[in-house]
């Protein structure tokens, strides 16, 4: 697979206009069926800006190895001018949705960096009621390079995590495949049923826990399989 490198004319563009602390943010794991949703916000310094090599190797998160994304993880806070992470767990994922799930996280990411931003560049999402100056880009984690540090920076903070749930639900897999619905995770789904973590409203989960309640006669719709 060919991997594009992401550029910083976003940035320069933002830059020319006056802006000098632009946060790129994206997000990691809105389509697992276990664990949170992590946003990270990253604001890259000028010397990076102007001299992008300094961060040669950076891209989308999901075109890079594991060992890559942990190099660049390094690489990418040592030089940055302030970064930060925020996670939205499951249940807030059920009850809200995973689109403002996802929002909410970018939102603590951003509360939590260390220097205000004062523009954002969103991987394909946008922030309502933000009063920042903002844009959503497509694909931006390919294209932008503040955006493609930021995936960096929430895929290994979200990797991290799930390798923590694992330490405490080993049976799950979680390690391996990081709350995706892999056939090794589906497979332990319906052995073991759901977790605290588990996306109770994303299938198939949920088709699962409601043929567990047709079954088993629960008015409440839950499943005698569940681990809560």
């Amino acid at each position: 697979m060919i991997r594009i490198c992401p550029t910083v004319e976003e940035e320069q563009a933002l830059r020319a206009a006056g802006y000098r602390a632009i946060a790129g943010l994206d997000e990691a794991g809105r389509g697992c069926l276990a664990g949170p949703v992590v946003a990270a916000a990253v604001i890259l310094p000028d010397a990076v800006i102007d001299a992008p090599d300094m961060l040669d190797g950076v891209a989308d998160s999901k075109m890079l190895s594991p060992a890559q994304r942990a190099d660049l993880f390094e690489r990418i806070t040592s030089l940055a001018v302030a970064w930060a992470v925020g996670a939205t767990p499951a249940h807030i994922i059920d009850s809200h949705g995973i689109l403002p799930a996802t929002r909410l996280a970018m939102q603590v990411a951003l509360l939590r960096l260390p220097r205000p931003a004062d523009a954002l560049l969103i991987d394909a999402v946008t922030l309502d009621g933000c009063p920042l100056p903002q844009r959503a880009l497509i694909k931006g984690d390919a294209r932008c390079l503040s955006i493609a540090a930021a995936s960096i920076i929430a895929k290994v903070t979200r990797d991290r995590l799930m390798d923590a749930l694992d330490t405490r639900w080993p049976q799950y897999g979680f390690a391996s495949h990081k709350g995706y619905g892999t056939a090794q995770h589906q497979q332990a789904l319906r052995r073991y049923g759901p977790t605290p973590h588990h996306r109770r409203t994303f299938r198939p989960l949920c088709d699962w826990l409601a043929t567990d309640a047709a079954d088993e006669g629960l008015a409440d719709g839950t499943s005698r399989r569940s681990l809560l």
